[in-house]
């Protein structure tokens, strides 16, 4: 491939137009993955991150600024791009329930050029590779979700792609589903080091796990770029809590103007119910002593301290400390995967 970007942005806008005013998903993004960079886009829900995919799969166009994929770009080489590349969203249901998974993979094996033998036999080393041999006779309506998203991950590398787009590829998924993903995706990189991937996520330690560098969005704009741990560094310096409260019935934001409290934001586990209501609250501090306080302020507001401890900085806390928000507080429900990614 030429020696260029794998993928650069610069000013790049889309505005959607809708009243009662228009909505700008994108606004002002400058963005440059190098060749064979395992990328991440971290955001919740809303932040601008499927529009962005969208522009660089030449799905949509831009409002305003460029985008190109290694050097093609998407307004006026859309041909050249979409040989090079591939993509896999979560929940994507593409294609027909009564095939068979081989047949559904064949069929899409000619929709990417392949040859008749050469389609049979790329698409019998995918369904080896990604685990479906004792389903690649059984119709797609029957596959369990997990099972259909590894289908799908076998039809986004049927065309060998050279730039592999990867929008919330684990969303819905349960945790044993969700891991088997991931190893999937690591195992395909690992094998071809040379490629690139650009992947979307709203949970934390997925981002974390996978991905080299990271971008942070939020509302159509890049807030911070950096591997996950120049990220955590720019909260090393202050104290962060994570306290179980029990009845903390007027929210985080009654904390937030106490002396030394940088930041509050309450993060509910997104895959159960918190037992007795009890909630986690993240604190960031200027320094230890002003946890005494917000456990006084906590007291008078009738709340039960149930569990305290304190953490090393994760790329929630960055958030928390560049937008003054956590992901949950937009509904994206962060948190209750971050525990199982992390096993």
């Amino acid at each position: 491939m030429p020696s260029v970007p794998a993928i650069e942005t610069r000013g790049l806008r889309r505005v959607y137009k809708t009243k009662p005013k228009p909505i700008v998903a994108l606004d002002g993004i400058d963005l440059e993955v190098a060749p064979g960079e395992f990328f991440g886009l971290l955001g919740p829900n809303g932040a601008g991150k499927t529009t962005l995919i969208k522009i660089l799969t030449t799905l949509l166009l831009p409002t305003t600024g460029t985008a190109r994929v290694f050097g093609f770009d998407v307004a006026r080489e859309t041909r050249q791009i979409r040989r090079l590349m591939n993509i896999v969203a979560g929940g994507e249901q593409s294609g027909y329930g009564l095939l068979q998974v081989r047949e559904q993979l064949w069929m899409f094996s000619q929709f990417y050029g392949l040859g008749t033998r050469e389609g049979w036999q790329r698409v019998d080393e995918l369904i080896e590779a990604v685990g479906l041999d004792e389903q690649r006779n059984q119709k797609v309506s029957s596959l369990s979700t997990g099972q259909r998203q590894k289908m799908n991950f076998a039809r986004g590398l049927l065309n060998d792609p050279w730039v592999f787009f990867l929008d919330e590829p684990t969303l819905g998924l349960d945790v044993s589903a969700a891991r088997s993903v991931r190893e999937l995706v690591r195992t395909w990189k690992d094998a071809l080091p040379g490629r690139t991937i650009l992947l979307t996520t709203h949970y934390m330690a997925e981002a974390e796990e996978l991905c080299e560098r990271i971008a942070i969005v939020d509302h159509g704009r890049i807030l911070a770029i950096g591997t996950p741990d120049e990220l955590k560094h720019r909260v090393q310096s202050e104290s962060i809590f994570r306290l179980e409260v029990d009845r903390l019935e007027r929210g985080a934001g009654a904390l937030a103007g106490l002396p030394g409290v940088v930041s509050a934001s309450t993060a509910t586990d997104g895959t159960t119910p918190a037992p007795d209501g009890v909630q986690t609250l993240n604190l960031i501090l200027d320094n230890d002593t002003a946890l005494g306080g917000v456990v006084t302020a906590l007291g008078s507001m009738g709340a039960q301290i149930v569990a305290l401890r304190k953490s090393e900085p994760s790329l929630e806390d960055v958030f928390v400390e560049l937008v003054g928000r956590g992901f949950d507080e937009d509904g994206a429900g962060s948190n209750g995967h971050h525990e199982a990614v992390a096993r």
